[in-house]
């Protein structure tokens, strides 16, 4: 009587996993629409509970946070000229400090033991992403500005609700842990525990990384040194000026002159090295008809 006891237990114990299998399956596939609207109910019924409750209950409403506020990835890069690029390096490193983020990367690329480039990547609060762009922007000459943002509220609220019922389940099986009393149960409810432990471990990372790409924006700033001899010239007269105007005149007229007998010298010797034949076939052949045609000279008598 015991034995079938047990045995029916045990078999109760295997069903009631594969429910929880169902049922953790089912709680998944609902989160993605109750992460959807999440946010929409939690406003209407704390809208419609401060409503209908008194004084005490409303300010207590009040005193809790939003149930989702947005969140937002913000990134961009700043492309900067600057005739010192060390000095220009310093300021960006004080606009972090003054904005209380850090620098999070750095590359530098130098000439003579001097900074000809460098490329800093900035982590600063995303409340502060516009105004750190601003600064950025000062700090140089500007070459060009690209902003990105993403709006993952719905990310993060889906994540929410997914480790929330991840946990319920862990907690569901460890009871089941708790009541079995044979090896085979034992094993297979240890090894789906560990399973769903891993899913748990895995969503609580995405949060991790969620909060810190949405509290924290990343701007990625490149400063170059200003070419030499970027500034205008001014203009020039007077003999000096006029004498190497007419100098550079003559010396592309030279140029011009000698591409074109490059260009003519091959066409000549090809016309000279068949030309000059037929010009001599041509000047002798009538001449010796000429010879051919008169009658021998009579001696004088």
């Amino acid at each position: 009587m015991t034995r079938r006891i047990r045995t029916a237990a045990a078999a109760a114990l295997l069903a009631t996993l594969a429910a929880l299998g169902g049922c953790s399956s089912s709680d998944q596939d609902a989160a993605h629409s109750t992460a959807d609207s999440a946010a929409q109910e939690g406003d209407a019924g704390a809208g419609t509970s401060q409503a209908d409750a008194g004084p005490g209950a409303r300010a207590a409403a009040t005193a809790r946070p939003a149930v989702a506020e947005r969140a937002v990835i913000a990134t961009a890069t700043v492309a900067l000229h600057s005739d010192d690029v060390r000095a220009a390096r310093n300021d960006v490193q004080q606009v972090a400090d003054a904005l209380r983020g850090e620098v999070a990367d750095e590359e530098a690329d130098s000439s003579d033991g001097e900074l000809v480039w460098t490329r800093l990547v900035l982590r600063v609060p995303t409340a502060r992403f516009g105004d750190a762009i601003t600064r950025l922007e000062e700090i140089g000459e500007l070459d060009s500005t690209e902003r990105d943002t993403e709006d993952v509220t719905t990310q993060v609220i889906d994540n929410e609700v997914r480790i929330r019922a991840q946990e319920r389940s862990l907690r569901r099986i460890e009871v089941l842990l708790d009541r079995a009393d044979r090896i085979a149960d034992i094993v297979s409810i240890e090894s789906e525990l560990t399973r769903r432990q891993s899913d748990l471990d895995s969503l609580k990372q995405q949060r991790v990384w969620l909060a810190d790409q949405t509290s924290m924006s990343t701007i990625t700033v490149h400063v170059e040194r200003t070419a030499a001899g970027a500034t205008p010239e001014t203009e020039e007269s007077g003999f000096l000026s006029g004498l190497a105007s007419g100098w550079d005149g003559l010396s592309g007229a030279a140029v011009a002159l000698a591409t074109v007998a490059g260009l003519l010298l091959p066409w000549a010797v090809v016309a000279l090295a068949l030309g000059l034949p037929l010009w001599w076939v041509a000047r002798r052949g009538p001449r010796s008809g000429r010879n051919a045609a008169e009658p021998p000279a009579q001696p004088l008598s």
